[in-house]
Protein backbone atom coordinates (compact mmCIF):
# COMPACT_ATOMS: atom_id res chain seq x y z
CA UNK A 1 0.00 0.00 0.00
CA UNK A 2 1.16 3.52 -0.80
CA UNK A 3 -0.01 6.45 1.31
CA UNK A 4 0.45 10.03 0.12
CA UNK A 5 0.33 12.89 2.62
CA UNK A 6 0.49 16.46 1.36
CA UNK A 7 0.05 19.73 3.17
CA UNK A 8 1.34 23.14 4.12
CA UNK A 9 4.36 23.90 6.29
CA UNK A 10 3.95 23.04 10.00
CA UNK A 11 0.50 21.61 9.40
CA UNK A 12 1.46 18.34 11.06
CA UNK A 13 1.83 16.28 7.89
CA UNK A 14 5.31 15.05 8.83
CA UNK A 15 4.23 13.96 12.29
CA UNK A 16 1.24 12.15 10.82
CA UNK A 17 3.32 10.48 8.10
CA UNK A 18 5.87 9.16 10.57
CA UNK A 19 3.17 7.81 12.88
CA UNK A 20 1.22 6.16 10.08
CA UNK A 21 4.41 4.54 8.80
CA UNK A 22 5.21 3.26 12.29
CA UNK A 23 1.66 1.96 12.73
CA UNK A 24 1.89 -0.23 9.64
CA UNK A 25 5.62 -0.92 9.63
CA UNK A 26 5.97 0.92 6.31
CA UNK A 27 8.94 2.87 5.01
CA UNK A 28 8.73 6.66 5.25
CA UNK A 29 10.14 9.31 2.94
CA UNK A 30 10.09 13.00 3.83
CA UNK A 31 10.24 14.42 0.31
CA UNK A 32 10.54 17.96 1.65
CA UNK A 33 13.89 16.95 3.12
CA UNK A 34 15.11 16.25 -0.41
CA UNK A 35 14.50 19.86 -1.45
CA UNK A 36 15.96 21.12 1.81
CA UNK A 37 19.07 19.04 1.20
CA UNK A 38 19.43 20.52 -2.29
CA UNK A 39 19.01 23.99 -0.78
CA UNK A 40 21.62 23.25 1.88
CA UNK A 41 24.13 22.06 -0.70
CA UNK A 42 23.55 25.29 -2.65
CA UNK A 43 24.02 27.41 0.47
CA UNK A 44 27.28 25.62 1.17
CA UNK A 45 28.33 26.51 -2.38
CA UNK A 46 27.62 30.19 -1.73
CA UNK A 47 24.13 30.57 -3.16
CA UNK A 48 21.33 32.59 -1.55
CA UNK A 49 17.66 33.34 -2.26
CA UNK A 50 18.64 36.20 -4.56
CA UNK A 51 21.31 34.26 -6.41
CA UNK A 52 20.28 30.81 -7.60
CA UNK A 53 21.79 29.35 -10.74
CA UNK A 54 19.32 26.86 -12.22
CA UNK A 55 22.02 24.62 -13.70
CA UNK A 56 23.78 24.52 -10.34
CA UNK A 57 20.51 23.63 -8.61
CA UNK A 58 19.78 20.83 -11.08
CA UNK A 59 23.29 19.47 -10.64
CA UNK A 60 22.87 19.56 -6.85
CA UNK A 61 19.65 17.56 -7.21
CA UNK A 62 21.16 14.99 -9.58
CA UNK A 63 24.17 14.43 -7.32
CA UNK A 64 22.31 14.74 -4.03
CA UNK A 65 23.94 13.14 -1.00
CA UNK A 66 20.97 11.60 0.83
CA UNK A 67 22.88 11.83 4.11
CA UNK A 68 22.15 15.55 4.04
CA UNK A 69 18.45 14.76 4.56
CA UNK A 70 19.34 13.43 8.02
CA UNK A 71 21.21 16.51 9.25
CA UNK A 72 19.84 19.13 11.64
CA UNK A 73 21.16 21.83 9.30
CA UNK A 74 18.27 21.35 6.87
CA UNK A 75 15.74 22.30 9.57
CA UNK A 76 16.65 25.99 9.75
CA UNK A 77 14.30 28.65 8.38
CA UNK A 78 17.07 29.87 6.05
CA UNK A 79 17.26 26.47 4.39
CA UNK A 80 13.46 26.17 4.32
CA UNK A 81 13.10 29.52 2.56
CA UNK A 82 15.63 28.58 -0.11
CA UNK A 83 14.10 25.10 -0.47
CA UNK A 84 10.76 26.68 -1.34
CA UNK A 85 12.44 28.64 -4.14
CA UNK A 86 14.41 25.62 -5.36
CA UNK A 87 11.23 23.52 -5.39
CA UNK A 88 9.73 25.88 -7.98
CA UNK A 89 12.46 24.96 -10.50
CA UNK A 90 10.96 22.41 -12.88
CA UNK A 91 14.17 20.53 -13.79
CA UNK A 92 15.00 20.14 -10.08
CA UNK A 93 11.60 18.59 -9.43
CA UNK A 94 12.10 16.32 -12.43
CA UNK A 95 15.43 15.08 -11.03
CA UNK A 96 13.89 14.23 -7.66
CA UNK A 97 10.66 12.82 -9.09
CA UNK A 98 12.22 9.55 -10.22
CA UNK A 99 13.86 9.07 -6.82
CA UNK A 100 10.53 9.46 -5.03
CA UNK A 101 8.67 7.13 -7.37
CA UNK A 102 11.40 4.52 -7.12
CA UNK A 103 11.14 4.61 -3.31
CA UNK A 104 7.37 4.08 -3.44
CA UNK A 105 7.62 1.31 -6.04
CA UNK A 106 10.27 -0.61 -4.11
CA UNK A 107 10.33 0.46 -0.45
CA UNK A 108 13.36 -0.90 1.47
CA UNK A 109 11.24 -3.09 3.74
CA UNK A 110 9.33 -4.54 0.81
CA UNK A 111 6.02 -3.76 2.51
CA UNK A 112 4.49 -0.35 1.94
CA UNK A 113 5.45 3.30 1.73
CA UNK A 114 4.33 6.60 3.23
CA UNK A 115 5.52 9.77 1.51
CA UNK A 116 4.82 13.31 2.58
CA UNK A 117 5.32 16.54 0.69
CA UNK A 118 3.39 19.06 -1.34
CA UNK A 119 2.65 17.26 -4.61
CA UNK A 120 2.70 13.57 -3.72
CA UNK A 121 -0.97 12.89 -4.37
CA UNK A 122 -1.22 15.18 -7.39
CA UNK A 123 2.05 14.65 -9.29
CA UNK A 124 4.44 12.14 -7.73
CA UNK A 125 2.01 9.32 -6.91
CA UNK A 126 -1.41 10.13 -8.39
CA UNK A 127 -2.41 6.46 -8.06
CA UNK A 128 -1.57 6.18 -4.34
CA UNK A 129 -3.98 3.95 -2.43
CA UNK A 130 -4.79 6.63 0.13
CA UNK A 131 -4.24 10.40 -0.05
CA UNK A 132 -4.41 13.02 2.66
CA UNK A 133 -4.12 16.79 2.55
CA UNK A 134 -3.18 18.34 5.90
CA UNK A 135 -3.63 22.03 6.67
CA UNK A 136 -4.10 24.45 9.56
CA UNK A 137 -4.58 28.18 10.12
CA UNK A 138 -1.52 30.25 9.24
CA UNK A 139 -1.11 31.77 12.71
CA UNK A 140 -1.28 28.37 14.37
CA UNK A 141 1.27 26.92 11.97
CA UNK A 142 3.59 29.86 12.59
CA UNK A 143 3.25 29.35 16.36
CA UNK A 144 4.13 25.68 15.95
CA UNK A 145 7.18 26.45 13.83
CA UNK A 146 8.37 29.17 16.21
CA UNK A 147 8.14 26.79 19.15
CA UNK A 148 9.95 24.09 17.18
CA UNK A 149 12.81 26.42 16.24
CA UNK A 150 13.14 27.79 19.78
CA UNK A 151 13.33 24.25 21.13
CA UNK A 152 16.15 23.67 18.64
CA UNK A 153 17.86 26.70 20.23
CA UNK A 154 17.47 28.90 17.17
CA UNK A 155 16.94 32.61 17.74
CA UNK A 156 13.64 33.50 16.05
CA UNK A 157 10.66 35.79 16.52
CA UNK A 158 7.06 34.82 15.84
CA UNK A 159 6.51 37.82 13.56
CA UNK A 160 9.42 36.85 11.31
CA UNK A 161 8.36 33.21 11.17
CA UNK A 162 4.80 34.28 10.29
CA UNK A 163 5.97 36.51 7.45
CA UNK A 164 8.33 33.87 6.08
CA UNK A 165 5.63 31.21 6.24
CA UNK A 166 3.08 33.41 4.47
CA UNK A 167 5.61 34.11 1.70
CA UNK A 168 6.37 30.40 1.44
CA UNK A 169 2.66 29.53 1.26
CA UNK A 170 2.22 32.02 -1.56
CA UNK A 171 5.16 30.58 -3.50
CA UNK A 172 4.06 26.99 -2.96
CA UNK A 173 0.42 27.57 -3.90
CA UNK A 174 1.02 29.78 -6.95
CA UNK A 175 4.07 28.24 -8.61
CA UNK A 176 3.48 27.01 -12.14
CA UNK A 177 5.13 23.64 -11.53
CA UNK A 178 3.40 21.23 -9.11
CA UNK A 179 1.68 23.83 -6.89
CA UNK A 180 0.55 22.94 -3.39
CA UNK A 181 -3.05 21.78 -3.58
CA UNK A 182 -5.19 18.88 -2.49
CA UNK A 183 -5.70 16.04 -4.94
CA UNK A 184 -9.33 15.69 -6.00
CA UNK A 185 -9.57 12.37 -4.17
CA UNK A 186 -7.60 13.40 -1.08
CA UNK A 187 -9.06 13.41 2.42
CA UNK A 188 -8.54 16.89 3.88
CA UNK A 189 -7.83 17.26 7.59
CA UNK A 190 -7.65 20.65 9.33
CA UNK A 191 -5.35 20.19 12.33
CA UNK A 192 -5.78 23.71 13.73
CA UNK A 193 -7.61 22.50 16.84
CA UNK A 194 -6.51 18.86 16.89
CA UNK A 195 -3.89 17.01 18.89
CA UNK A 196 -1.50 14.80 16.94
CA UNK A 197 -3.08 11.67 18.46
CA UNK A 198 -6.52 12.71 17.22
CA UNK A 199 -5.18 13.39 13.73
CA UNK A 200 -3.60 9.93 13.67
CA UNK A 201 -6.81 8.25 14.83
CA UNK A 202 -8.83 10.02 12.14
CA UNK A 203 -6.32 9.14 9.43
CA UNK A 204 -6.18 5.49 10.49
CA UNK A 205 -9.97 5.25 10.37
CA UNK A 206 -9.92 6.46 6.77
CA UNK A 207 -7.08 4.10 5.82
CA UNK A 208 -8.86 1.09 7.33
CA UNK A 209 -12.02 2.07 5.49
CA UNK A 210 -10.22 2.15 2.14
CA UNK A 211 -7.97 -0.83 2.83
CA UNK A 212 -9.56 -2.98 5.54
CA UNK A 213 -7.03 -4.89 7.66
CA UNK A 214 -6.73 -8.59 6.93
CA UNK A 215 -8.60 -10.80 9.35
Amino acid sequence: MIIAIDGSAASGKGTLAKRVAAEFGYDYLDTGALYRAVALSLLKAGANSNNIDEKQAVNAASTLNLLLTQTAEIRTDKVAALASIVAAIGPVRAELLSLQRAFAAAPPSGRGAVLDGRDIGTIVLPDANVKFFIDADLDIRAERRTKELLQAEQSVMFRDVLEDMKARDDRDRTRSVAPLKAADDAITIDTSKMEASAVLALALSHIHRVCPPEQ
